[in-house]
């Protein structure tokens, strides 16, 4: 008997008015923003400009996601190409139904577009946005909760997971949480991805390709817990054939890489940091450089404010001159004046003594 137990949402999908909300669909584009916004930021970090992990974005997740798809459907194909199946739900990808590899694979084309468009190195890209990725795996594997899909094996553990419709038939009763037990390794394999990059300075995709080892790892063992319909290759489903290819890939790619290119890319974006990395030079310039520059400054200041009151002095200078010339001429010609009045005075005065005279 199962005391405790993780429930159930009796219904994926809530309608407002006739617009469905699926919680599937919700959970996938929280994801995508999360990682696009932690992406985003180790980008910046690493010397690339902002807004640039949105841009390549842009190709990204649209390829991510029909690849996902993709890789679901061919892998599945029962589900929508057996008799009595309609093959036009192999397009309802908001129902549910992504396979990661599908996604990672094609995903991966359309960053290379996006980066080859902006002219910068995919592998640098990569290493930035893979802790970002495996978030965005953690949130999205909510998806598989409201749908009722993708557990495990049956179990009365306390966190045991309720089950109360199945899609594909299966018994209502208490499972194995595989979408817990996935979400909470993709958050370890997160954090792993960025303490290795700051421990070692994962470059030249190396980040990137250890997120992938690391979740590979983790999807072996839950993907041997679940008890959904799979394809079967010497009694191990086809996905934990995949999880061991790609974590060889994902090895070797991290020995070779590091023999040929060790270190980081020292430019991950030609022309970026013109404005970034002054202002970062900036905020971190020594207290002393500062504080110089501050000084100049207000030396700076200083010599203008000199100037300008120089300049006022000299105007006011040069008006008392202006001034005081225009009132010596004044007075120079009132005294003119004044002389030219004495002395008509004097000849009116002599010309009458003189007709007296007469």
């Amino acid at each position: 008997m199962t005391l405790a137990f993780i429930p159930s949402p009796a219904h994926g999908v809530v309608y407002l008015g006739p617009i469905p909300l699926r919680g599937y669909a919700f959970c996938i584009i929280i994801g995508v923003f999360v990682a696009v916004w932690l992406g985003n930021k180790r980008w910046i970090a690493r010397g690339g400009r902002s807004g640039t992990v949105a841009d390549i974005a842009v190709w990204a997740v649209p390829f991510g996601l029909v690849g996902g798809r993709l890789y679901h459907v061919i892998t599945d194909y029962e589900l929508y190409f057996s008799e009595g199946r309609d093959w036009v739900d192999a397009f309802k990808i908001w129902e549910g139904g992504l396979g990661i590899w599908g996604a990672i694979a094609l995903g991966a084309v359309g960053a290379w577009i996006g980066c080859r468009r902006r002219g910068i190195p995919l592998p640098a890209y990569a290493d930035a946005i893979a802790p970002g990725i495996a978030i965005a795996q953690a949130i999205g594997r909510w998806g598989n909760w409201f749908n009722q899909e993708l557990y495990g094996k049956p179990t009365d553990l306390p966190w045991a997971l309720k089950i109360t419709s199945s899609a594909d038939g299966r018994v209502p009763g208490t499972y194995h949480p595989t979408f817990l037990y996935e979400s909470l390794w993709c958050i370890g394999v997160a954090l792993l991805v960025i303490w290795a990059d700051r421990r070692f300075k994962l470059g030249h995709g190396r980040a990137f390709a250890l997120y992938v080892a690391a979740y590979c790892v983790g999807r072996f063992w839950i993907e041997y817990m679940r008890v959904d319909d799979a394809h079967h290759i010497l009694g191990l489903r086809l996905n934990d054939w995949t999880a061991m290819g790609v974590f060889l890939l994902a090895v070797i790619y991290i020995v070779i890489s590091a023999k040929i290119r060790p270190g980081r890319e020292a430019i991950v974006e030609p022309g970026a940091g013109d404005d970034d990395t002054a202002k970062a030079k900036g905020d971190d310039a020594d207290p002393r450089d500062k504080a110089e520059g501050k000084a100049e400054d207000k030396a700076e200041v200083e010599a203008e404010d000199n100037a300008d009151v120089k300049a006022e002095d000299n105007a006011e200078v040069k008006a008392e001159a202006e001034d005081k010339a225009a009132s010596d001429d004044a007075e120079s010609t009132e005294a003119a004046g004044d002389e030219a009045a004495d002395k008509d005075e004097a000849n009116g005065e002599a010309g009458a003594t003189k007709a007296g005279k007469s």
